[in-house]
């Protein structure tokens, strides 16, 4: 192993030293493009969860112990909102209907303004597990 990181760093960089305590460090420039998809993949793996799904926001708009009371809330939604995705999922003892897949919480804001006027008792922005499919 470490030969191999020997070998690597030895086929990309290549130092020369002069006279005094002058060194001159000549970088291969494939070391910057291999730097830029690594920090691209950083990015990405920074929104992911670590069974490969992403990290995003949607809005709650109810939490109820009452199943018919969340279901009522999501056919509201569904008539307002019908291009929307909505989701219905229990955790003990209430029922939540959570609404939107957003990356950014700013576009979540934004759709939170247009629910406010609906939904009257308070809508929520909350983290949550996406579906997302990034551009490639």
């Amino acid at each position: 192993m470490k030969n191999f990181a020997f070998s690597i760093l030895s086929l990309f960089l290549f130092a020369t030293c002069y006279a005094g305590d002058t060194i001159t460090v000549h970088k291969d420039s494939r070391l910057d493009i291999l730097t830029a998809k690594q920090a691209a993949s950083n990015k990405v793996s920074q929104k992911m969860t670590p069974n490969g799904q992403y990290k995003g926001y949607r809005l709650q708009i109810i939490a109820t112990n009452s199943r018919d009371d969340a279901f009522k809330v999501k056919a509201l939604f569904l008539q307002n909102f019908p291009d929307k995705q909505s989701y219905v999922s229990y955790q003990s003892p209430n029922f939540r209907v959570r609404v939107g897949d957003f990356v950014n919480k700013g576009d979540a804001e934004k759709f939170k303004a247009d629910l406010i006027k609906i939904f009257v008792d308070g809508v929520d922005i909350v983290e949550d597990v996406i579906e997302y499919t990034p551009n490639p």
